[in-house]
């Protein structure tokens, strides 16, 4: 099995240890507690950080040399069996994020949105900022970026690149389009991010959500109308993998005329939306993140929750709107600045 593109002389050239010591969720008393952790993690022995570990990201972000040090890790949970969720529900998921063989030759014209998994959601492609769209779905396309939660790198490396395989062979090979408009986070952050640390080859152009939108935003610019709210983004643990996105939604906010609260947990302090703790059975962490994070949002004076993860806004949706704080998808928010 190809090992993760990741150094360990680089992290023994590391002085800060950022990867663990800005962790948000695993506590060290000092640089040398946090270099003697990350030594053991490199060295194939145990440490308490696979134990730990919240599964949330960071530390790929927080990772000044881009080495990779969250896929490694995983890597060293898969081998030495230290699962983050119980056994029974890694082989559930397993088994209902499959693919299903559902999948049938589909001419498709450009723009070509993939929405992975979410067929619930097929519904925001609409209105002129997706105007021509062709939509692509299902199990059979899911990214499984996933199973970075689930400690089963294995997964990804067997199931990805038959994923785009199918992507090329039943939709973009004979229409003759070369780009794929990513609706998630997660589908964005596999074909760049992963598929490069895992060495995994991808024929087509990924493009980001954002980067369509903000492009789109221009060409749409005289339809805009301000809609002067300010909102608290609920930034998806995916984009720690892409964070150069993120910047980009700051631009999209300024054009529609939203400001993005300034608080304690965005950015590179966004906490997790707390639902991949509750599917690894750590209710009291899960509960503990919903407190911080929603009590944080309504502290900051914001009136929507803006969502870019199904998964987060499945999580959140509920409890932020008991709060008075409308949940919304970017790209809904988008289209109301456009009147749609």
């Amino acid at each position: 099995m190809a090992t993760v593109r990741f150094d360990p002389e680089v992290c023994s050239g590391c002085e800060t240890i950022d990867c663990l010591m800005k962790c948000q969720y695993i506590n060290f008393r000092d640089v040398a507690d946090a270099r003697s952790e990350r030594e053991k993690i490199n060295s194939s022995g145990q440490s308490r950080v696979l134990e730990e570990c919240l599964t949330c990201y960071a530390c790929q972000e927080y990772c000044p040399y881009d080495n990779n040090p969250f896929y490694h890790l995983v890597d060293r949970q898969e081998a030495l069996g230290i699962l983050p969720a119980p056994t029974p529900i890694v082989k559930e998921q397993l088994k209902m994020m499959a693919p299903k063989g559902r999948i049938t030759k589909q001419q498709v014209t450009s723009p070509v949105v993939d929405m992975c998994a979410f067929p619930m959601l097929t519904g925001c492609i609409r209105g002129t900022l997706f105007e021509g769209a062709s939509v692509v779905v299902g199990t059979d396309i899911f990214c499984n970026i996933m199973w970075l939660h689930f400690a089963r790198n294995s997964v990804i490396r067997e199931r990805v690149p038959e994923v785009i395989d199918r992507i090329m062979y039943y939709y973009l090979s004979d229409s003759g389009i070369s780009e794929l408009i990513c609706f998630h986070d997660e589908c964005y952050g596999t074909y760049t991010s992963v598929a490069d640390a895992y060495g995994i080859e991808v024929p087509f152009k990924p493009v980001h959500l954002f980067d369509y939108i903000n492009g789109r935003l221009d060409i749409l610019a005289d339809r805009i109308k301000p809609l002067d709210v300010k909102i608290a983004y609920q930034r998806p643990c995916s984009n720690r993998l892409i964070p150069q996105t993120d910047s980009v939604l700051d631009e999209i906010f300024k054009k529609i005329g939203v400001e993005r609260a300034d608080r304690t947990y965005d950015r590179q302090n966004a906490l997790c939306c707390g639902g991949v703790p509750r599917a690894q059975q750590r209710d009291d962490e899960a509960d503990r993140l919903v407190e911080d994070n929603i009590a944080d949002m309504v502290d900051s004076g914001a009136k929507y929750c803006v969502f870019n993860c199904p998964f987060c806004m499945a999580t959140l949706a509920e409890a932020v709107l008991e709060k008075g704080l409308m949940p919304i998808l970017v790209s809904d928010l988008v289209q109301m600045a456009l009147g749609e």
